[in-house]
Formats: C-alpha cells, structure tokens, sequence
C-alpha cells in the first residue's frame, strides 16, 4: 500500500445514499487508525508528518465527512448524526475494531462514535478537544470568526492564528505547518463550502452547550494531548477530559496552541504509537 500521504490516491465508498471520500495507506493489516478531522477540514488539512508517522507502522484510514471534499450530501449539524455517519463507512469499509485519532470537532465525533458503537473502538486518541458542555466550546463560532477575519486582512490562512501561538517559536510552527500542508500538489481534495462551514459550526455549538456526559463509560484506553495555550478549544479541556476518563494519559506540549500536534509532530507520532502499541 502507499507508504506516503502526499501520494495516497483518493479513494470513495458508497454507504447509505452518500458517497464518503477517503484515502489509506501504511501496512494493510492489524487494526487500522481511523483519522477524524476538523472544523471546515477536508483530507488535504491533515499534516503529511503527522499521517506518515503513524503510516510507517499503522494503516491509516482518513476520512471526509458528509459534504466536504468529494463526499456527498448535506453536512450534519450535530456531532451524534456525523459519528453515526462514521460508524456506517468504517464497517462498510470492512472493519469491525478500529483505533481512532479524532483532531478538535473530529474528538467530538470520536467520543460519540465510543458511546454508540462501544465494541468499534479498540484505543482512542483525543487531540485538542474536548467533552460535551466544556468550557467555551460554544464560543468556538465567535473565534473562528475573527481570526478568519484576521487572516483575510493580514493576507494570512486562518490557521495561522487559531493553530499556534503568536510566539517566536509559534510562528514558525505555524509557517513550517502550512508548507507541508501545500506538498500534494495532485488530485487534492475539493476546499469546505460556506454551507458545510455553518453546519459544522452548528454541531460544534450543540456539542458545547450539551450537558456533560458521564465519561467513566468510556473504559477503552485514551491518549490526549494538546498545546497549553489552545484558543479554539481550551486546554482546561484536555484536563478535564483526562480526569474524567478512566483510563487516560494526558500530554500538554509547551509554547503551543490548538495545533499542538503538529507543532510537535515527531514527539505525538512516538507518543501516539507507543499508546496504540501498548
């Protein structure tokens, strides 16, 4: 199979009327990571350093969801219907035990996808999210807002201020982050509609203004992380998830904002791997 990203050939399957958009590669085999997305994400948003480092020992699986890129349909507007969506594409495709690595809204789907369908998801890796009702998450709409905005009048991608901090070493983070972003240069993934970008926003702000759930039901092992100054999805969160989940491992890296991960790709690649190894 592909060993790398930026060569991973778009691939679809058709479950239930829609058509989802996905792309693989590493070791076929084992369990395979499934990869969950952000905000107005679509497959080219994954960083390459990120995707290859798990893909050197794991097969991975990056989906779209329902009305980014080339899948199908209207996007959902709450985070339990596009978990549900996830469960239907990931058995269509042929897998009955998953890990998942689900990245901001794409941590909501996976804490969702773990209450629906328990006996899917063999380990689960949470970065920079958060539980149902946390803190300012339903203000997630108001900052994404203003620093798109900030980024049109400073000729900047979005990312740019919502991923990293506005540090020295935040900076070049987030420069070194978008050029990887650019290396595929062929059949890239078809950019997020305003129409997708709303509904998501929606299912973001239902998820943040829900009651906390009672995550001691989530009993399968977990891997959080995040960067101790996340905007986007605060990182008391990460906290708090850490505290409430059973059996978890927590790590905040330094210097870092929502896209903590990337920033710090080569440390959560060892990290992640040695979780889903263990």
């Amino acid at each position: 199979m592909t060993t790398t990203y930026r060569s991973a050939p778009g691939k679809t399957v058709d479950v239930g009327g829609s058509t989802y958009s996905y792309r693989e590669l590493g070791p076929e085999g084992g369990v395979p990571v499934i990869f969950l997305n952000h905000l107005a994400a679509n497959l080219d948003n994954w960083d390459p350093r990120v995707v290859d480092g798990f893909a050197a020992q794991r097969h991975v699986i990056a989906i779209d969801y329902r009305g980014v890129g080339r899948s199908t349909s209207r996007a959902r507007t709450a985070v339990d219907d596009m978990a549900r969506d996830m469960i239907d594409v990931i058995r269509a495709l042929g897998h009955q035990s998953v890990d998942l690595h689900g990245f901001s809204l794409g941590g909501m789907v996976s804490q969702a996808i773990v209450v629906l369908d328990p006996q899917l998801v063999r380990r689960l890796i949470l970065t920079g999210t958060g539980p149902a009702g946390g803190t300012g998450i339903d203000r997630v709409t108001r900052i994404s807002i203003i620093d798109i905005l900030h980024g049109l009048v400073t000729f900047k991608d979005p990312k740019t201020y919502l991923f990293f901090t506005r540090t020295p070493r935040g900076k070049q983070a987030a420069a070194a982050f978008l050029d990887r972003l650019g290396e595929r240069t062929d059949d890239r993934d078809a950019a997020v509609s305003l129409t997708t970008f709303r509904a998501q926003l929606k299912a973001i702000h239902g998820w943040g203004v829900r009651p906390p759930a009672d995550l001691s039901t989530i009993t399968i092992p977990v891997f959080i992380a995040n960067g101790d100054a996340d905007r986007m999805v605060p990182t008391v969160n990460s906290e708090n998830l850490a505290a409430r989940l059973p059996d978890s491992r927590l790590r905040i890296y330094p210097d870092a904002g929502h896209g903590g991960v990337f920033q710090f790709h080569d440390e959560f690649v060892r990290e992640a791997l040695e979780f889903l190894a263990r």
